[in-house]
């Protein structure tokens, strides 16, 4: 297929590549179920093998193997993954009903949900109605991220999230240091009520996030100091003359023409010659400029792997700046 984001739904201006199907605003859950091809379960069946036994003229018996499970989907009967027995399922509807309550009666807004890797993740994000204006009308947007597997690879995860409406960049609100997200294993039951009991610090604490992203904004950067922070980030060196990092010469080149100018919402006073722009022009390069085999792995890098951890390093940075 040409995208591997499998299906997804969205409101509002389409994401990733005009990936997706549109949706009018306030749709019900129902809706966006189907639109975004989440209306499928995941189901089970013990695991079982072929077992060939010459003194029976080679015939083969089939073998349970009790202690793991296979999931696979409802609709189409694919498999998605073989996990242990103690594994604990959560459904991709049960993603989009966390909101349920969030969007009737707190004022969210369900903005995309998609599904990846054939199922094996799948993702909703909304908007809270949280909303900040820095210097020279640059917005920056609230959003609630809760997205999971099957397959392992990510526990059921909740992130406060900020999207830079100019270039639609994303980065994980982190709060005395640390990231806001709440995770489930999938070794334990996933309590959607009580999920969003502990987030409840990191949505109050938007006011006190975007504050440093105001200081940030206004915190003039010299050369020198740009080229310093961004050896930092990519190449995990304090030393400019070690020349550590060599392979990450075109990630550097890259990171360096978006601030200076080049990238989406660069010329705007927030972003101009600021420690904001040296983190934008990180976050921009990591959602939209990264080498990735497709729009998927972008996508799943930027939200959970490496992406979202070279993003963390580019805040953590940024903010010494501002210590």
């Amino acid at each position: 297929m040409a995208h591997d984001i499998q299906t997804m739904a969205y409101t509002g201006k389409a994401p990733w590549h005009n990936l997706g199907n549109y949706l009018p605003e306030k749709q019900p859950i129902e809706i966006w179920a189907k639109a975004a091809g989440m209306d499928w379960r995941i189901q089970e069946s013990t695991v079982r093998y072929d077992v060939e036994i010459p003194e029976l003229g080679h015939q083969s018996l089939i073998m349970p193997f009790e202690d793991h499970k296979v999931l696979f989907r409802s609709d189409n009967k694919q498999p998605l993954s073989v996990v242990s027995k103690r594994y604990q399922v959560v459904q991709p509807q049960e993603v989009l009903e966390f909101y349920r309550d969030l969007t009737e009666q707190a004022g969210y807004e369900l903005e995309t949900a998609g599904v990846l890797k054939s199922g094996r993740k799948f993702w909703a994000l909304a908007r809270t109605g949280k909303e900040a204006v820095l210097k020279g009308n640059d917005v920056v947007k609230g959003y609630l991220l809760l997205a999971t597997s099957c397959d392992g690879t990510l526990a059921t995860t909740a992130t406060p999230t900020t999207i830079r409406v100019v270039c639609a960049n994303t980065l994980a609100v982190a709060l005395n240091g640390t990231s806001t997200s709440i995770k489930v294993p999938h070794s334990t039951n996933f309590d959607a009520e009580d999920v969003k009991r502990r987030l409840g610090m990191a949505i109050t604490g938007w006011d006190s996030f975007m504050y440093r992203m105001k200081m940030l904004s206004e915190r003039k950067i010299k050369n020198h100091e740009a080229m310093h922070f961004f050896m930092r980030v990519l190449c995990n060196s304090d030393n400019l003359k070690t020349g550590a990092g060599l392979t990450n010469e075109r990630a550097l080149a890259k990171v360096q023409d978006l601030y200076n100018g080049h990238g989406r919402g660069m010329q705007v006073s927030a972003t101009k010659d600021t420690a904001w722009g040296l983190l934008c022009a990180m976050t921009e390069y990591v959602d939209h400029e990264r080498r990735a085999r497709s729009n998927e792995y972008r996508l799943d890098s930027a939200w959970f792997g490496q992406g979202a951890a070279l993003k963390q390093r580019a805040l953590d940075h940024a903010l010494e700046l501002v210590a």
